[in-house]
């Protein structure tokens, strides 16, 4: 596929301090990048009203808040990001939580994505957190469930992609993190993927922050990064 058929496919990660520095970033990638990610680190540093701002002008907004709480609260949080015109939105794929959530997202082109097993985290961590199954069987488990629950995607690992698109088929959404050009270091992942490799895998959408909010030039980084996914 073409550089500019992936241009949607490519979400940057504004993990950034200060909105002054999001602003800096969303300045240099003009006309190269059309999707954005914002987290916890810039939601609690003005992201939320800059997150509108972008939306409203058009530019797609990944909200990644994770959400998970009882039911009534998780859908009232709903309704209100349905306002903000975002594109986007992550909660925790808890089967009651993905449920209220979709009911209060209905009718609005918000695409609700189940965060099934952080990046972050390798089978040790995953039997630390007392769960019964190693990470790979958990993100199946709650790929299944989110897609029973109605929900438009899923978050995982670019290594599980492959058997997650055979589950929730070829519709749902399938946004991988954890993307690390070759040769570039892994920071705080532990399940890594290059770019060509996540496409190939099935993932529809690519997260990528630090190797590109953090590159020298963001915009070579950035277009370096749609080369391999278009190549793959």
């Amino acid at each position: 596929m073409t550089v500019e058929a992936m241009r949607d496919r490519l979400i940057v990660g504004l993990d950034v301090p200060t909105l002054k520095e999001a602003e800096a970033a969303v300045r240099e990638l003009e006309g190269t990048v059309t999707f954005y990610k914002i987290g916890y680190q810039l939601a609690f540093a003005g992201g939320l009203d800059f997150a509108r701002e972008l939306a409203s002008g058009g530019t797609k907004v990944f909200l990644d808040m994770k959400l998970l709480d009882i039911d009534n609260t998780v859908a009232k949080a709903v309704e209100n990001i349905v306002k903000m015109g975002v594109s986007m939105l992550t909660l925790h794929a808890y089967p009651k939580a993905m449920k209220a959530a979709v009911a209060a997202a209905q009718g609005s082109d918000l695409c609700l994505l189940a965060v099934t097993v952080l990046t972050s985290m390798d089978q040790q961590d995953v039997i630390d957190a007392g769960y019964e199954y190693d990470p790979h069987t958990l993100v199946l488990r709650r790929s299944e469930q989110a897609l029973q629950a109605g929900m438009g995607g899923i978050v995982c690992s670019a290594d599980e992609a492959s058997a997650v698109r055979k589950i929730v088929g070829p519709d749902m959404a399938v946004v991988t993190p954890g993307i690390r050009p070759a040769g570039s270091e892994h920071g705080d992942q532990k399940r890594v993927v290059t770019p060509a490799q996540a496409i190939r895998n099935g993932s529809s959408h690519l997260v990528v922050a630090r190797p590109i909010v953090a590159a020298v030039d963001r915009r070579a980084a950035a277009e370096a990064i749609l080369q391999e996914m278009s190549a793959a």
